[in-house]
């Protein structure tokens, strides 16, 4: 069956009658009479009851109408849909992230983009860095919140713009302060509190920069930090310190995540400050990713993502 013998179904099931069809599409009947009855054998079963005085649809053809009516109406927008999409008004994003994205920059892109394109589909993924540039490298995926690599540098096809810096502050387990582990603690806790805590951090392959720079923290100081516990979902991280097993260095937007039984501190001095931002590939040229990328920098604007400089290019150790 074509779309043309569909419409003619739908012409003669409206008008009950062959000539007003006909004449309704613009043809004779007997090509009319000759489509209906092509379209009832590749179906196996009459779509009308013909007799001299009338025609009437079959218990069946009566059934199938509506759905008929449905496929000529998607027909019918086929050539719109293909123009939203063109636009990327409609189609697919899928935006993977890392857990700390989650209570900083992403709230308010996947807010924006719902906001200036409702009828995309946004698929959402979370994931560590490594993983995201690994997915993105075989062809999975559009466009990744990642913690850049540090030194290492990304092959050419991908593009990066940096989102966000923020400072790192310290997750502690709520006894310890009320314990006066920490001494007289209210709001910032001193470096030698830090290094002389076990530590509960990200696994070096998950995410080297934010690794060291938290290691480099105690190294700065002449020590080596006592890692306890890794865990790659900051979730889990807090709920550790949560528990008492150690404290954690994280980023500044951590605050939004409230958890029962975990101050957050301040460091002393000058903080590490960690970098999030967003990576794709350079040859992707989906309408839907070009939207999301002309989005970024209205969003960071407004809620102070970065700055306008930094996100013009990325930075020299990701540069090439």
């Amino acid at each position: 069956m074509d779309v043309r013998q569909l419409r003619h179904f739908v012409a003669v099931a409206d008008t009950l009658h062959f000539g007003r069809a006909a004449e309704r599409l613009g043809m004779t009947q007997p090509p009319l009479s000759q489509s209906i009855m092509a379209l009832e054998r590749d179906l196996g079963a009459p779509l009308f009851v013909r007799t001299r005085r009338s025609v009437s649809l079959t218990p069946f053809g009566a059934q199938w109408l509506p759905y008929v009516r449905a496929a000529l109406e998607g027909v019918a927008g086929l050539a719109e849909t293909a123009e939203q999409i063109r636009k990327g008004h409609a189609g697919r994003l899928a935006l993977s992230f890392v857990s700390t994205a989650d209570y900083s920059v992403l709230p308010a892109l996947v807010h924006r983009f719902r906001q200036l394109h409702p009828d995309v589909e946004l698929a959402l993924t979370e994931s560590t860095s490594d993983r995201q540039i690994a997915a993105l490298s075989e062809g999975d995926g559009q466009v990744g919140i990642i913690i850049p690599h540090g030194n290492e540098v990304l092959p050419e096809r991908f593009a990066y713009r940096t989102l966000v810096r923020e400072p790192l502050i310290a997750a502690v387990p709520e006894s310890w302060v009320a314990e006066g582990r920490f001494g007289d603690v209210t709001t910032h806790l001193p470096a030698a509190a830090v290094i002389a805590s076990p530590l509960i951090v990200f696994p070096r392959h998950a995410a080297p920069l934010f690794y060291d720079l938290v290691t480099d923290y105690y190294a700065a100081s002449g020590v080596n930090a006592h890692v306890v516990q890794n865990a790659i979902q900051m979730q889990t991280i807090i709920s550790l310190v949560s528990a008492g097993m150690g404290i954690a260095l994280v980023p500044a937007s951590l605050r939004n995540l409230a958890r029962v039984g975990v101050r957050y501190l301040a460091l002393e001095g000058a903080a590490p400050e960690l970098e999030t931002g967003i990576i794709w590939r350079r040859d992707d040229a989906t309408p839907t990713l070009a939207n999301f990328l002309a989005m970024v920098d209205g969003v960071a604007a407004d809620h102070g993502f970065g700055k306008t400089a930094d996100m013009a290019k990325p930075p020299e150790a990701l540069a090439g």
